[in-house]
C-alpha cells in the first residue's frame, strides 16, 4: 500500500493519495483544487488515480474532486447522508457512488468501509482503511475528514454561524456527541488522518501534528474526554474562532460543483489603461508588502499581502464582482491559484506595479506610528481606536478607548466609524491592521493611522491596558 500525505499551509488543508500498488491504482481523499500535485504524484510512483472519497461538502474550500473527475475520469464516493439540503447537485455528470454508513468499496486491494459520523455537517462521513493487499483482515486508520483532528474536534455550528441556518448549531453538537462516542468505541491502534492542522477555523485548537491514534486521541482530546453530553455541548459551542462569510459560499460552490478550471486555465496582465474600470467594476488587490503600500499605492484599492491572500481575502473581497491584482507578473498564477482555491472564479487580470507607477496612479499614502507616540492622542479621545483582532484576542486584553472592529468584518461597520476624526487601526503586531488601513482608505476615509507594532508593542511599552481579570470582572 502506498499512502501520500499532502498539506496546504495556507489553508491549513491536508489530503491524502492512497495507492495499491499491486493493482497500480490509488483513490485521493479530501483533494484540493490544485490537482496537478496529486497526478504529478501518481505518475511518480506509478500509480494512475482511479477515484476521489470525499468526507463531506467542505467549507472552507473548494473541492478538487470535480476537477480529477473531469480531467482523468475518477470515480466520486461520496455522502448520501444527510438531508436533501446538503447533496451533490453535479454528479450525473460522472462516474459516482452515493454512501451511506457501513458501506464498503474497494481501490485495488485496499478496502473502504464508510462511517457516518455528522456533528461537524450532517452529511459528514469517515473512511476506515484496511490493507487486504498486505494480508490484514482488521482496519490501519481512519480518514476522519472535519470530524476529529488531532488534540480538537470540527466545529457543529458552521452551518448556522456561516451558512445561517439557524437551529443548527446545538442538534449539530449532539449529534457530534454520538458520534464521538462512536470514535471512542474503536481500536486505539488505529491511526486519525485528518483534514486539517493548526490555523484551521474548521475547529478550536488544532494541532500541528500531521495524524495521530484514536487511543491517543482519547486520552488527550479535550474534546473527548466528556461523558455527559450537556457538559459537551457547552464546551464545543464556546469560543469557537470566527466562521469566515467566504465558508457559506463554499458550502454552495462544492455542493451545486465547482468551476472546472482545466489544464491550461490562466490569467493576463493588463493595460494599466485598464485601472479605472477595474476599480469602477470590482475589487483591486494590491498584493505588496503592507511597508511598500503604505508608502505609495492608487486609491480604491485594497493591500493583502501574498502571503496573508488566502486567511483574509475570503472576508474582504466581494465575490460577486471581478477582481483584479496589482503584483509581479510572476506572481500573478501563484494569486490566482489562492483564489481560485477559496472560491473566487472572476480573475480578470493582473497590473503590473511598474506600469502603474509609472502612470504615476500611486497617489495615496497613510501614516503609521508607533504606541508611545499615538498614545496621548489615543487616550484624550483625539483620534479613534479601532481593534482589528479576533473576539479570543479581544477578550484576553485590550487597550481601553478601543473600539473592537474584527478584520473580517470591518466592512460591514463602515458606518459607525467617524469621517471627521483620525482612525487609529491596531492589531497584535501591526500586519493585519495594514490590511485594515487599507480597507478603510478604500472606502474613503483618509485619515487613517497603522499602529506599528500592535497591542504586543503597547503592552512592551507599559501603556495601560484593560486585562482578561479586569473584563471578566466588569462583566
Amino acid at each position: 500500500m502506498l499512502l501520500k500525505y499532502f498539506y496546504d499551509q495556507k489553508l491549513a488543508h491536508a489530503s491524502y493519495m492512497v495507492g495499491c500498488q499491486r493493482a497500480n491504482v490509488a483513490i485521493v481523499v479530501d483533494p484540493g483544487r490544485d490537482i496537478e500535485q496529486y497526478l504529478e504524484m501518481a505518475e511518480r510512483e506509478g500509480v494512475k488515480v482511479v477515484a476521489v472519497a470525499e468526507t463531506h461538502i467542505h467549507a472552507d474550500y473548494v473541492s478538487g474532486a470535480r476537477e480529477l473527475a473531469d480531467r482523468v475520469g475518477a470515480k466520486l464516493y461520496v455522502s448520501d447522508e444527510g438531508p436533501d439540503d446538503w447533496k451533490y447537485q453535479y454528479l450525473d455528470s460522472y462516474d459516482h457512488e452515493l454512501v451511506h454508513d457501513g458501506d464498503q468499496f474497494m481501490i485495488g486491494n485496499i478496502k473502504f468501509e464508510v462511517m457516518h459520523t455528522p456533528g461537524h455537517t450532517p452529511e459528514s462521513i469517515s473512511f476506515v482503511l484496511t490493507d487486504q493487499g498486505g494480508g490484514a483482515d482488521e482496519p490501519m486508520g481512519i480518514f476522519t475528514g472535519d470530524f476529529v483532528f488531532v488534540g480538537s474536534i470540527g466545529r457543529p455550528d458552521l452551518l448556522e454561524e456561516a451558512a445561517k441556518i439557524e437551529g443548527t448549531a446545538e442538534p449539530g453538537a449532539r449529534d457530534l456527541f454520538r458520534s464521538a462516542e462512536r470514535f471512542k468505541a474503536m481500536p486505539d491502534y488505529l491511526q486519525v488522518w485528518p483534514a486539517h492542522g493548526a490555523g484551521s477555523a474548521c475547529g478550536k485548537g488544532l494541532g500541528a501534528i500531521p495524524s495521530s491514534t484514536v487511543g491517543y486521541e482519547k486520552r488527550f482530546n479535550p474534546a473527548l474526554q466528556f461523558t455527559d453530553e450537556d457538559e459537551f455541548v457547552k464546551y464545543i459551542l464556546a469560543d469557537q474562532p470566527e466562521a469566515p462569510k467566504y465558508f457559506a459560499v463554499m458550502k454552495r460552490v462544492n455542493k451545486e460543483g465547482p468551476v472546472v478550471l482545466g489544464a491550461n486555465h490562466h490569467h493576463d496582465m493588463l493595460d494599466v489603461s485598464q485601472l479605472d474600470v477595474a476599480l469602477e467594476s470590482g475589487t483591486v488587490v494590491d498584493l505588496r508588502p503592507s511597508s511598500q503600500f503604505a508608502d505609495e499605492h492608487v486609491p480604491g484599492t485594497i493591500n493583502i499581502p501574498l502571503n496573508m491572500l488566502a486567511g483574509w481575502a475570503g472576508w474582504l473581497v466581494d465575490y460577486d464582482r471581478p477582481t483584479y491584482l496589482i503584483c509581479e507578473p510572476g506572481l500573478l498564477e501563484e494569486a490566482a491559484r489562492v483564489l481560485h482555491k477559496i472560491g473566487v472564479e472572476e480573475i480578470a487580470g493582473g497590473f503590473r506595479i511598474e506600469d502603474v507607477q509609472e502612470a504615476g496612479l500611486t497617489k495615496e499614502a497613510y501614516a503609521s506610528g508607533m504606541p508611545t507616540e499615538l498614545a496621548a492622542a489615543i487616550q484624550s479621545g483625539e483620534v479613534k481606536l479601532i481593534d482589528v483582532r479576533s473576539n479570543d484576542e479581544w477578550n484576553e486584553g485590550h487597550i481601553e478607548q478601543a473600539e473592537h472592529r474584527f478584520l473580517g468584518r470591518l466592512p460591514d461597520h463602515l458606518g459607525d466609524l467617524p469621517r471627521d476624526q483620525p482612525i487609529v487601526v491596531h492589531c497584535r503586531s501591526g500586519a493585519r491592521s495594514a490590511i485594515g488601513v487599507s480597507v478603510l482608505q478604500a472606502a474613503g476615509y483618509k485619515q487613517t493611522i497603522n499602529m506599528t507594532g500592535g497591542y504586543l508593542k503597547w503592552n512592551s511599552e507599559g501603556l495601560p491596558h484593560v486585562s482578561a481579570m479586569q473584563t471578566i470582572g466588569t462583566a
